[in-house]
């Protein structure tokens, strides 16, 4: 696997995000990550928590030249995010491969921005749900684990592009607890890549959100918190809560659940549910939003 002249092509990007904005006591307000430049214009694809309400992003080249970008588009289903570099980085596009033909056990590379390599190989690729109201139907697992994923370029043996890192997790491997990561699958993208770079958002209408973050237990949708302010809050709905009915229909685990909500109509719908608190059933009823009013739009620096 011969991926040096692959490895200029993968940036640092740090971004600067306000005090003030919706994602900055969840996500902090100075985040740091790597991107993948997938066009010669200097485009480059990242993992959206890294720009979400960003006013300055910064692009750092492998011999230390930095170059200012701007947060051109993030996409809530696939979780992607486009920078576009406002200077020349003078690196090759990175091309990319077919996540859908890559087999577990295949031997990758997780390269970050800073030139922090991980032999790998694929460990699993299954359904993914996030606490944060997402799910990718086939997410990517890799292992080893490396230390510095967000926004990382998974290539594989010919060097092309599988995805980009997003998480670190723990797995069951093997009888053991393994830490691993895991990577969105590059062909997302391209079906929606021209909507991102003309219209900023994918031409449909935005999913309902609801503003809980949730997890899983024996199959239980359990409420870990809920953002101030956002629809669930308002709602009423509480830190332990187990949800588990929706629109009538029981709630079979956390991608169940979302899914539900989301073919509940549009942002705005409302969403009934049956929670158990303390032992006790009650009904509320969420009026959904969409996710992107409440966060700050990024401005041309």
């Amino acid at each position: 696997m011969n991926t040096d002249p692959i490895l200029p092509s993968i940036v640092a990007v740090r971004t600067a995000i306000p005090d003030d904005a919706f994602t900055a006591t969840t996500l902090g307000t100075l985040r740091e990550g790597s991107g993948v430049v997938i066009r010669e214009d200097g485009l480059v694809l990242t993992i959206g928590y890294l720009i979400t309400e960003a006013e300055e992003v910064w692009l750092t080249r492998h011999d230390g030249k930095v170059i200012p970008g701007h947060a051109l588009a993030y996409d809530q289903e696939s979780g992607f995010g486009l920078v576009q570099a406002l200077g020349p980085l003078d690196v090759a596009a990175v091309d990319f491969g077919d996540a859908a033909e890559a087999k577990v056990g295949d031997p990758v590379l997780f390269a970050d921005g800073i030139g922090q390599t991980v032999h790998a190989h694929i460990v699993a690729k299954q359904e993914f749900a996030g606490y944060w109201e997402y799910v990718l139907n086939e997410a990517i697992f890799i292992a080893p684990a490396h230390p510095s994923w967000g926004g990382a370029a998974l290539l594989d043996a010919d060097g092309k592009l599988l995805g980009v890192g997003s998480l670190r997790l723990q797995m069951a491997r093997e009888g053991q607890i393994a830490d691993v990561n895991m990577v969105v699958p590059i062909n997302l993208l391209p079906p929606i890549l021209d909507d991102l770079l003309t219209r900023g958002q994918v031409n449909k209408p935005p999913r309902p959100w609801l503003g809980a973050f949730s997890g899983e237990s024996n199959g239980k949708v359990v409420v870990m918190s809920v953002t101030q302010d956002g629809p669930a809050a308002q709602a009423g709905l509480r830190q332990g809560d187990i949800i588990s009915e929706i629109r009538g229909y029981q709630v079979d685990g956390l991608a169940d659940f979302y899914r539900k909500v989301w073919t509940s109509g549009p942002a705005g719908a409302e969403i009934p549910l049956r929670v158990l608190r303390n032992g006790r059933e009650a009904w509320l009823r969420i009026k959904s939003a969409d996710r992107n009013n409440f966060l700050k739009k990024p401005q041309l620096q």
